[in-house]
Protein backbone atom coordinates (compact mmCIF):
# COMPACT_ATOMS: atom_id res chain seq x y z
CA UNK A 1 0.00 0.00 0.00
CA UNK A 2 1.51 3.40 -0.90
CA UNK A 3 0.60 5.09 2.36
CA UNK A 4 2.12 2.18 4.31
CA UNK A 5 5.28 1.60 2.31
CA UNK A 6 5.92 5.33 1.89
CA UNK A 7 6.02 6.12 5.61
CA UNK A 8 8.72 8.41 6.95
CA UNK A 9 11.53 7.48 9.31
CA UNK A 10 9.76 9.22 12.19
CA UNK A 11 6.62 7.23 11.45
CA UNK A 12 8.58 3.97 11.30
CA UNK A 13 10.31 4.82 14.60
CA UNK A 14 7.00 5.45 16.37
CA UNK A 15 5.59 2.22 14.93
CA UNK A 16 8.50 0.26 16.38
CA UNK A 17 8.28 2.09 19.71
CA UNK A 18 4.57 1.38 20.04
CA UNK A 19 5.01 -2.16 18.68
CA UNK A 20 2.32 -1.63 16.10
CA UNK A 21 1.65 -4.92 14.27
CA UNK A 22 2.14 -5.23 10.49
CA UNK A 23 -0.81 -4.75 8.13
CA UNK A 24 -3.56 -7.32 8.74
CA UNK A 25 -4.05 -10.25 6.41
CA UNK A 26 -7.33 -10.70 4.56
CA UNK A 27 -10.18 -12.59 6.25
CA UNK A 28 -11.70 -15.81 4.91
CA UNK A 29 -12.72 -15.63 1.28
CA UNK A 30 -11.51 -15.97 -2.29
CA UNK A 31 -8.20 -14.25 -3.00
CA UNK A 32 -9.48 -12.51 -6.12
CA UNK A 33 -12.39 -10.99 -4.17
CA UNK A 34 -10.22 -9.02 -1.71
CA UNK A 35 -10.97 -5.29 -1.58
CA UNK A 36 -9.16 -2.86 0.73
CA UNK A 37 -10.80 0.40 1.78
CA UNK A 38 -9.01 3.19 3.65
CA UNK A 39 -10.04 6.35 5.40
CA UNK A 40 -10.77 9.21 2.99
CA UNK A 41 -8.55 12.33 2.80
CA UNK A 42 -11.48 14.18 4.35
CA UNK A 43 -11.04 12.04 7.47
CA UNK A 44 -7.45 13.26 7.81
CA UNK A 45 -8.55 16.89 7.51
CA UNK A 46 -11.37 16.20 9.99
CA UNK A 47 -8.89 14.73 12.49
CA UNK A 48 -6.50 17.66 11.99
CA UNK A 49 -9.26 20.16 12.74
CA UNK A 50 -10.13 18.32 15.95
CA UNK A 51 -6.43 18.16 16.87
CA UNK A 52 -6.00 21.88 16.21
CA UNK A 53 -9.01 22.77 18.35
CA UNK A 54 -7.62 20.68 21.20
CA UNK A 55 -4.20 22.30 20.96
CA UNK A 56 -5.72 25.79 20.90
CA UNK A 57 -7.77 24.91 23.98
CA UNK A 58 -4.69 23.58 25.76
CA UNK A 59 -2.67 26.68 24.83
CA UNK A 60 -5.38 29.05 26.01
CA UNK A 61 -5.66 27.11 29.27
CA UNK A 62 -1.90 27.32 29.78
CA UNK A 63 -1.85 31.08 29.21
CA UNK A 64 -4.80 31.64 31.54
CA UNK A 65 -3.17 29.50 34.24
CA UNK A 66 0.09 31.41 34.03
CA UNK A 67 -1.77 34.73 34.08
CA UNK A 68 -3.84 33.79 37.14
CA UNK A 69 -0.75 32.67 39.05
CA UNK A 70 1.15 35.83 38.19
CA UNK A 71 -1.74 38.12 39.18
CA UNK A 72 -2.42 36.30 42.43
CA UNK A 73 1.15 36.96 43.54
CA UNK A 74 2.70 33.49 43.67
CA UNK A 75 5.10 33.68 46.65
CA UNK A 76 7.93 31.64 45.18
CA UNK A 77 9.08 33.61 42.15
CA UNK A 78 11.87 31.22 41.15
CA UNK A 79 9.59 28.17 41.42
CA UNK A 80 6.95 29.99 39.43
CA UNK A 81 9.44 30.73 36.65
CA UNK A 82 10.51 27.07 36.57
CA UNK A 83 6.92 25.82 36.38
CA UNK A 84 6.08 28.34 33.70
CA UNK A 85 9.08 27.35 31.58
CA UNK A 86 8.33 23.65 32.07
CA UNK A 87 4.67 24.09 31.08
CA UNK A 88 5.50 26.03 27.92
CA UNK A 89 8.28 23.58 26.94
CA UNK A 90 6.02 20.58 27.51
CA UNK A 91 3.24 22.13 25.44
CA UNK A 92 5.56 22.94 22.54
CA UNK A 93 7.23 19.51 22.66
CA UNK A 94 3.87 17.74 22.61
CA UNK A 95 2.76 19.45 19.40
CA UNK A 96 4.84 17.37 16.92
CA UNK A 97 4.19 14.17 18.89
CA UNK A 98 0.41 14.56 18.98
CA UNK A 99 0.43 15.62 15.32
CA UNK A 100 2.33 12.43 14.43
CA UNK A 101 -0.19 10.38 16.43
CA UNK A 102 -3.02 11.89 14.39
CA UNK A 103 -1.13 11.09 11.18
CA UNK A 104 -0.54 7.47 12.24
CA UNK A 105 -4.11 7.03 13.43
CA UNK A 106 -5.26 8.00 9.95
CA UNK A 107 -2.77 5.75 8.16
CA UNK A 108 -3.24 2.66 10.34
CA UNK A 109 -6.90 2.09 9.60
CA UNK A 110 -7.67 -1.03 7.61
CA UNK A 111 -10.99 -2.08 6.14
CA UNK A 112 -10.66 -5.36 4.20
CA UNK A 113 -13.62 -7.06 2.48
CA UNK A 114 -13.78 -10.43 0.71
CA UNK A 115 -16.68 -12.42 -0.72
CA UNK A 116 -17.35 -14.10 2.65
CA UNK A 117 -16.25 -11.76 5.46
CA UNK A 118 -14.71 -8.44 6.46
CA UNK A 119 -11.93 -7.31 8.78
CA UNK A 120 -11.50 -3.93 10.51
CA UNK A 121 -8.41 -2.79 12.40
CA UNK A 122 -7.80 0.60 14.01
CA UNK A 123 -5.97 2.16 16.93
CA UNK A 124 -2.40 2.94 18.00
CA UNK A 125 -1.95 2.56 21.75
CA UNK A 126 -4.89 0.19 21.85
CA UNK A 127 -5.24 -1.80 18.64
CA UNK A 128 -8.72 -3.21 17.98
CA UNK A 129 -9.28 -5.77 15.22
CA UNK A 130 -12.65 -7.27 14.31
CA UNK A 131 -13.59 -9.98 11.82
CA UNK A 132 -17.20 -10.58 10.77
CA UNK A 133 -18.73 -13.24 8.56
CA UNK A 134 -21.32 -12.06 6.05
CA UNK A 135 -23.52 -15.00 7.05
CA UNK A 136 -24.02 -13.35 10.47
CA UNK A 137 -24.57 -9.74 9.38
CA UNK A 138 -27.99 -8.38 10.33
CA UNK A 139 -27.87 -4.63 9.70
CA UNK A 140 -25.81 -2.09 7.73
CA UNK A 141 -26.33 1.64 8.24
CA UNK A 142 -24.63 4.91 7.27
CA UNK A 143 -24.18 7.71 9.82
CA UNK A 144 -23.01 11.25 9.05
CA UNK A 145 -22.82 14.27 11.35
CA UNK A 146 -22.78 17.93 10.27
CA UNK A 147 -18.98 18.26 10.51
CA UNK A 148 -18.51 14.95 8.68
CA UNK A 149 -20.87 16.18 5.97
CA UNK A 150 -18.72 19.29 5.58
CA UNK A 151 -15.64 17.14 4.96
CA UNK A 152 -17.52 14.72 2.69
CA UNK A 153 -17.11 11.62 4.89
CA UNK A 154 -19.41 9.23 6.74
CA UNK A 155 -19.29 6.20 9.04
CA UNK A 156 -20.58 2.83 7.82
CA UNK A 157 -21.81 0.66 10.70
CA UNK A 158 -22.07 -3.11 10.27
CA UNK A 159 -23.82 -5.11 12.99
CA UNK A 160 -23.69 -8.89 13.23
CA UNK A 161 -25.84 -11.38 15.14
CA UNK A 162 -25.60 -11.18 18.91
CA UNK A 163 -25.43 -8.16 21.17
CA UNK A 164 -23.95 -6.56 24.22
CA UNK A 165 -20.55 -5.03 24.85
CA UNK A 166 -17.73 -6.23 27.00
CA UNK A 167 -14.67 -4.57 28.43
CA UNK A 168 -11.47 -4.99 26.45
CA UNK A 169 -8.19 -4.89 28.35
CA UNK A 170 -7.73 -3.23 31.74
CA UNK A 171 -9.50 0.02 30.92
CA UNK A 172 -13.13 0.89 31.46
CA UNK A 173 -13.97 1.46 27.83
CA UNK A 174 -16.56 -0.90 26.42
CA UNK A 175 -16.13 -2.46 22.98
CA UNK A 176 -19.14 -3.83 21.12
CA UNK A 177 -17.73 -6.93 19.46
CA UNK A 178 -20.80 -7.21 17.20
CA UNK A 179 -20.43 -3.72 15.72
CA UNK A 180 -17.83 -2.86 13.09
CA UNK A 181 -17.41 0.71 11.84
CA UNK A 182 -15.80 1.91 8.62
CA UNK A 183 -14.86 5.34 9.97
CA UNK A 184 -14.38 8.36 7.75
CA UNK A 185 -14.96 6.86 4.30
CA UNK A 186 -16.13 8.92 1.34
CA UNK A 187 -17.78 5.97 -0.45
CA UNK A 188 -19.98 4.58 2.34
CA UNK A 189 -22.86 3.79 -0.03
CA UNK A 190 -20.54 1.93 -2.42
CA UNK A 191 -19.14 -0.20 0.42
CA UNK A 192 -22.64 -0.80 1.74
CA UNK A 193 -23.92 -2.02 -1.62
CA UNK A 194 -20.85 -4.24 -2.09
CA UNK A 195 -21.39 -5.90 1.29
CA UNK A 196 -25.14 -6.27 0.74
CA UNK A 197 -24.54 -7.91 -2.65
CA UNK A 198 -22.23 -10.48 -1.11
CA UNK A 199 -24.60 -11.11 1.79
CA UNK A 200 -27.42 -11.76 -0.70
CA UNK A 201 -25.17 -14.01 -2.74
CA UNK A 202 -24.32 -16.10 0.31
CA UNK A 203 -27.96 -16.43 1.35
CA UNK A 204 -29.14 -17.24 -2.16
CA UNK A 205 -26.58 -20.02 -2.34
CA UNK A 206 -27.92 -21.48 0.92
CA UNK A 207 -24.82 -20.70 3.01
CA UNK A 208 -25.54 -19.35 6.45
CA UNK A 209 -29.32 -19.79 6.13
CA UNK A 210 -30.64 -19.86 9.73
CA UNK A 211 -33.76 -21.82 8.75
CA UNK A 212 -31.73 -24.73 7.48
CA UNK A 213 -34.29 -25.42 4.74
CA UNK A 214 -33.59 -27.14 1.44
CA UNK A 215 -31.65 -25.25 -1.19
CA UNK A 216 -33.51 -23.57 -3.99
CA UNK A 217 -33.65 -25.82 -7.04
CA UNK A 218 -32.79 -28.97 -5.12
CA UNK A 219 -34.03 -32.19 -6.77
CA UNK A 220 -35.85 -34.71 -4.56
CA UNK A 221 -34.25 -38.16 -4.45
CA UNK A 222 -36.45 -41.15 -5.36
CA UNK A 223 -37.54 -43.38 -2.48
CA UNK A 224 -37.72 -47.13 -2.96
CA UNK A 225 -41.13 -48.70 -2.14
CA UNK A 226 -41.12 -52.30 -0.85
CA UNK A 227 -44.27 -54.34 -1.69
CA UNK A 228 -44.92 -57.22 0.79
CA UNK A 229 -45.59 -60.73 -0.52
CA UNK A 230 -48.99 -62.52 -0.28
CA UNK A 231 -47.75 -64.93 2.41
CA UNK A 232 -46.56 -62.06 4.57
CA UNK A 233 -49.94 -60.32 4.24
CA UNK A 234 -51.79 -63.49 5.24
CA UNK A 235 -49.55 -64.02 8.27
CA UNK A 236 -50.06 -60.42 9.38
CA UNK A 237 -53.86 -60.77 9.11
CA UNK A 238 -53.80 -63.98 11.13
CA UNK A 239 -51.75 -62.30 13.87
CA UNK A 240 -54.11 -59.32 13.93
CA UNK A 241 -57.14 -61.59 14.38
CA UNK A 242 -55.51 -63.40 17.31
CA UNK A 243 -54.67 -60.08 18.99
CA UNK A 244 -58.29 -58.92 18.60
CA UNK A 245 -59.64 -62.18 20.12
CA UNK A 246 -57.20 -61.92 23.01
CA UNK A 247 -58.17 -58.31 23.78
CA UNK A 248 -61.88 -59.09 23.53
CA UNK A 249 -61.56 -62.00 25.99
CA UNK A 250 -59.52 -59.98 28.51
CA UNK A 251 -61.80 -56.92 28.61
CA UNK A 252 -64.95 -59.07 28.62
CA UNK A 253 -63.86 -61.02 31.72
CA UNK A 254 -62.86 -57.77 33.46
CA UNK A 255 -66.30 -56.24 32.85
CA UNK A 256 -68.20 -59.34 34.04
CA UNK A 257 -66.18 -59.59 37.27
CA UNK A 258 -66.84 -55.97 38.28
CA UNK A 259 -69.69 -55.76 40.91
CA UNK A 260 -72.46 -53.26 40.29
CA UNK A 261 -72.28 -49.97 42.13
CA UNK A 262 -74.71 -49.34 44.96
CA UNK A 263 -76.77 -46.21 45.19
CA UNK A 264 -74.62 -44.95 48.09
CA UNK A 265 -71.42 -45.32 46.03
CA UNK A 266 -73.06 -43.43 43.20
Amino acid sequence: MPDWQGRSRATAFVERALRIPPPPGPPAGAHDSIRIFRGAPGLYRYQLVLWLLKQIGAGVGLVIGIGVLSISGFPYKRLFDILEAFGVAFYLASLPFTFLMVHLDYQLRWYIVTDRSLRIREGLIRVVEQTMSFANIQNISVRQGPLQRFFGIADLEVRSAGGGARSSGHDKKQVDLHLGIFRGVDNAEEIREAILARVRQLRDSGLGDPDGGPEVGAVAKPVAVVVPSASAVAAARELLAEVRDLRAGRFGSAISSTPPLSSEEV
